[in-house]
């Protein structure tokens, strides 16, 4: 089995590198090796390599960002997946796509699943939807996967921010009027792997941690985990629940974001990312 794989050296690209069969071939891509944005580019690079499969983790994440750089956020969001889907469609590749919770606009007060409307309320979701939309115009067989609040031992993420902020400060105030699923990589990672082993219909499928929370719940339970696993040298902090009009960014982000995960674990067994067991071994990792 080859496999192609974009954004190698973000959070899911490690963790997929990590839990990548020995017996297969990977060609792990950053933006230097392969630019996404760049079609021809695309084609000549699947076209020599021919892989089995193409998985796309390559995206612009920065949510606040994107506001101010809307093109580039379009063209690695919506133009890059596109260029990626027509390729593997062209070279008889299956496509894996990785998508956000972020496509909602977080109205909602029960999980959203797959067929719900989507209207995203930021330039990040807004670039993502479309490059839903656009991988499965060309691509019908394309594999999308929406998750929601990546973390793990690699990248930036909330678990290393909280950790960073509190190395310098005694008191943190935290958002807690937005709730979400906490997901760890390397649990998309081996969903990934499983879709990649096993036949699924084209489409788009829900995958997210086990348990919803607020920002406030999980970075209390960051600091929980971080004061059992190094009591003496942990030091003490208060944090300090606020909502989110209390803490104004420059882009909008859905009040409730949690997926329903029915779809992908009544087709393949697939289990949610349990993440309270993940972010022991990610804190551990940093630690």
């Amino acid at each position: 089995m080859k496999v192609l794989l974009t954004g190698a050296n973000g959070q899911l690209g490690r963790c997929f590198i990590d839990k990548f069969p020995i017996d297969w071939i990977l060609l792990a891509t950053d933006s230097q090796q392969l630019d996404i944005t760049d079609n021809l580019a695309v084609n000549n690079f699947i076209n020599e390599h021919r892989p089995d499969v193409i998985v796309n983790a390559a995206a612009y994440t920065a949510v606040d960002m994107a506001e101010d750089e809307q093109d580039l956020a379009y063209q690695v969001n919506t133009i890059g997946p596109k260029n990626l889907a027509i390729a593997a469609q062209k070279y008889n590749a299956k496509f894996i796509h990785v998508s956000t919770d972020y496509v909602f606009d977080g109205t909602k007060n029960i999980p959203y699943v797959e067929e719900d409307t989507t209207n995203p309320i930021n330039i990040y979701g807004k670039t993502k939807r479309n490059g839903e939309v656009a991988i499965l115009n060309n691509n019908p067989s394309a594999i999308i996967i929406r998750t929601s609040w990546v973390f793990s031992e690699y990248g930036n993420n909330f678990v290393k921010t909280m950790l960073k902020l509190a190395s310098n400060k005694s008191e943190l105030s935290i958002i807690n009027d937005q709730l979400g699923c906490p997901t760890y990589a390397g649990d998309i990672a081996n969903t990934i792997l499983t879709i990649i082993m096993n036949e699924f219909d084209g489409g788009i499928y829900h995958y997210c941690g086990d348990q919803s929370v607020t920002w406030f719940k999980f970075a209390s339970k960051i600091f929980l985990i971080t004061e059992k696993l190094n009591p003496i040298t942990t030091k003490k902090i208060t944090l300090k629940p606020i909502l989110t009009s209390g803490y104004p960014t420059k882009a909008k982000r859905p009040l409730y974001s949690v997926l329903n995960m029915n779809k992908i674990e009544k087709i393949a067994g697939i289990k949610a990312s349990d993440w309270n067991n993940a972010l022991v071994h990610v804190i551990s990792h940093i630690k």
